[in-house]
């Protein structure tokens, strides 16, 4: 794998995160109204490959004259609605539709007859596809039976029994005074204003230093050629004015820090900052860059003073004693939410590591295209354009997700089945409720937001994530102790 291939996959990968039977798993109301037409007769088949070993085959007949009436029906129809030069309205002779419309003529009567005889043998059977069925062998002509064989997928069968027997213990969430004291700092670091400091005096720790930069990022490899030493890659400089830096601050590089403690405005200096290669800037991670330097002003924070004005400016809160009261519980509440969560993860995880069964290769399809539109929707967030976009390798990519595409719709599978042995449901007020956050999220009004839904699928889908999260807690309170 070259290094492009591996940025493209790491991208993706890091901007998909994976999610445990959360993402909203393929419906598996599949069986569809109608198939596609065929204009010849030798097996083919549409569509994504299915796995064999949930591959089920209906084989459907339907009598001769049957299928004449029905292309009878379809060309009496067309009689009365076509409009030929030459022709009075609905005189055109049949010969002449069965000719100009041939195609559109035998869609039609396919259509009809393929979906209604392919529903009667569903319910005959007591076969329920979750995916698109594939047609086979297609025999479709005027005066002969119709004969036609569907491929599709079921759901897998397995012995659900022992989900119940998991045991995790519920973890202590108690928080300590240090982790309520940075997050106040941080809170407080929010409605900080900053403030210019009018001595003249150099700059010290705490101080924030207003600065003007340019830097040369150092070539990693030089040419020699006739006119002298010349590098491999140049890049475009970076640049930067009224910049401010934190001299000590703990997320300024000490580089930064070693060079502006002690100078005063006005000041221009010349430094290298060599960049750790895990740096969260990737033009800048593993690089060394020299950097031209004026200091323009030295600056302070100001912080909110512990009184009851800044109590209400910073929430409306009744005192400042309220405003920290309340904070604590925040705190308390989000330190004990993301560790419940990490434990309620671990659960899932074993519980759904107990279950080996094969997978609608449909579902994993669905799931990789899932992932890589919200891979590829948070790239486009990171400032990645269009046509960058057109040029990553989809195959490469497709692959790369699999593995957890194929993890999260296994888990869904079992959680679904859970829910259904544990009775779990989501009522209509649930779902309002979820309809009306994602309504304020994306500023999309109520009713459109939930005609759209209705319309293309999407609320059965919320419905069936909002009732897997559910079952994840329902199992949490059984099995933690």
């Amino acid at each position: 794998m070259n290094s492009t291939e591996s940025t493209e996959i790491a991208e993706l990968n890091e901007a998909t995160e994976p999610q445990l039977a959360e993402e909203s798993a393929p419906t598996q109301e599949h069986a569809p109204e109608h198939s596609h037409d065929h204009s010849h007769d030798h097996a083919h088949q549409h569509g994504p490959s299915l796995n064999p070993e949930l591959t089920r085959e209906i084989e459907v007949e339907v009598p001769a004259e049957e299928v004449s009436k029905s292309f009878r029906s379809v060309v009496k129809r067309y009689q009365k609605l076509a409009r030929i030069p030459g022709f009075r309205a609905g005189k055109v002779p049949e010969s002449l539709i069965r000719t100009k419309f041939a195609k559109e003529v035998r869609q039609e009567v396919l259509e009809s007859l393929v979906s209604e005889r392919f529903q009667a043998a569903l319910k005959e059977q007591k076969v329920q596809p979750v995916s698109e069925p594939q047609l086979l062998d297609l025999h479709l002509y005027d005066g002969q039976p119709l004969r036609f064989k569907a491929a599709f997928e079921v759901l897998p069968q397995f012995d659900l029994s022992g989900y119940d027997s998991v045991h995790v213990e519920k973890p202590q969430a108690e928080l300590t005074d240090e982790e309520y004291q940075s997050e106040l700092a941080r809170v407080l670091d929010i409605y900080a204003t900053v403030e210019p400091v009018e001595e003249d005096r150099p700059l010290t720790d705490g101080d924030w230093a207003e600065i003007q930069f340019r830097g040369e990022i150092k070539p990693l490899a030089q040419t020699v050629t006739e006119d002298g030493v010349v590098d491999a890659s140049p890049s475009d400089p970076i640049v930067g004015d009224d910049v401010l830096i934190e001299i000590g601050g703990k997320k300024t590089l000490a580089a930064f820090n070693e060079a502006l403690r002690g100078t005063t405005v006005g000041q221009e200096l010349t430094f290298e900052v060599e960049y750790p290669a895990d740096f969260g800037e990737r033009k800048l991670a593993g690089q060394t860059v020299s950097y031209d330097v004026t200091v323009k002003a030295i600056k302070r924070k100001i912080y909110p003073e512990h009184t009851v004005e800044s109590a209400k400016e910073m929430g409306n809160y009744e005192s400042w004693e309220d405003f920290e009261t309340k904070l604590r519980e925040r705190t308390a509440e989000r330190k004990r939410d993301a560790l419940v969560g990490t434990v309620r993860n671990k659960m899932l995880d074993e519980v759904i590591s107990r279950y080996h069964f094969p997978v609608p290769e449909s579902f994993v399809q669905q799931q990789v295209d899932a992932r890589l539109e919200r891979g590829l929707r948070a790239l486009a967030q990171q400032g990645m354009k269009s046509e960058d976009m057109r040029k990553l390798d989809f195959a490469r990519l497709r692959a790369a997700q699999r593995d957890e595409a194929e993890r999260e719709v296994r888990a869904s599978l079992v959680l679904d089945r859970i829910a259904d042995a544990e009775g779990v449901t989501v009522s209509d007020e649930e779902l309002d409720n979820e309809l009306m956050m994602l309504s304020l999220q994306s500023r999309e009004p109520l009713e459109t937001l939930r005609a759209r839904l209705t319309e293309d699928g999407g609320l059965d889908r919320i419905r069936g994530q909002m009732r897997r999260e559910k079952t994840g807690s329902v199992l949490y309170e059984k099995l933690a102790s």
